[in-house]
């Protein structure tokens, strides 16, 4: 059994934070990482008011446009194989499917079933450049951050499994641990999880400086400079 320098627990207390406070977080504690590690362009969030999401990656490739080119029973296999691996985990998890059609989003292997499937087997949602649909039946509670809404499923299947995938611009592998929220998605190193709250926690100490001097009457520009000496004097 794999083991973790965390808990399920720590990822569920990062879930109180939205995505791009755990990006400023990363900044502080894993500041090699601040140029990439997340998604660049935007998505769309099917519950845009859901708590956002975190988990270890169950990832994977799919295409639409055009027929598998395998047999009926080996895509059926294709399909087993790939809930089997999403099932396999001792942590909550996150689905990153990329799709990987020239145009990607042609039919969408997200809506109604597979949300509900997925989420009974331990997902809390999944991130994907391609497409969802069946918005009003999508399964409560499991989030969906997608690059396009559509309304077909085209000719949609599974190509990999358990392969790294990059979804816009966020490079992704299994057991990474993926935090999205409707800004997008970030992968946080293994080695900085136990580590977010507390570099959270100073950076919230040193902005509320900053942000009360602002939201005060008599704001000014040497107020303003006031304000950052103060905000860079705390640690």
């Amino acid at each position: 059994m794999t083991s973790y320098p965390f808990t399920a627990a720590d990822l569920e207390a990062l879930r109180q934070w939205d995505t791009p406070t755990i990006c400023n977080a990363l900044e502080v504690v894993a500041p090699h990482r601040r140029g990439y590690g997340f998604t660049v362009r935007p998505m769309t969030a099917v519950f845009p008011k859901l708590p956002p999401i975190c988990g270890l990656a169950r990832t994977g490739t799919q295409r639409a446009a055009f027929p598998s080119g395998r047999s009926k029973q080996a895509d059926k296999e294709m399909r087993i194989a790939w809930y089997s691996y999403v099932a396999d985990a001792a942590l909550p998890t996150i689905v990153c499917l990329q799709d990987l059609d020239d145009t990607p989003g042609v039919g969408a292997f997200w809506g109604e079933v597979n949300s509900a499937v997925h989420k009974g087997l331990g997902a809390q949602g999944v991130v994907t450049n391609g497409s969802v649909r069946d918005l009003d039946m999508f399964a409560p509670g499991f989030q969906g951050i997608a690059g396009v809404v559509n309304p077909s499923h085209a000719h949609v299947h599974i190509v990999a499994v358990n392969v790294e995938v990059t979804i816009h611009g966020m490079q992704v592998k299994h057991d990474d641990v993926v935090h999205a929220d409707l800004h997008g998605a970030v992968v946080i190193p293994h080695d900085v999880v136990t580590k977010i709250p507390a570099a959270i926690d100073l950076l919230t100490r040193k902005e509320k400086v900053i942000l009360d001097m602002a939201r005060a009457p008599g704001f000014n520009i040497e107020r303003l400079k006031e304000a950052l000496s103060q905000s860079e004097d705390i640690h």
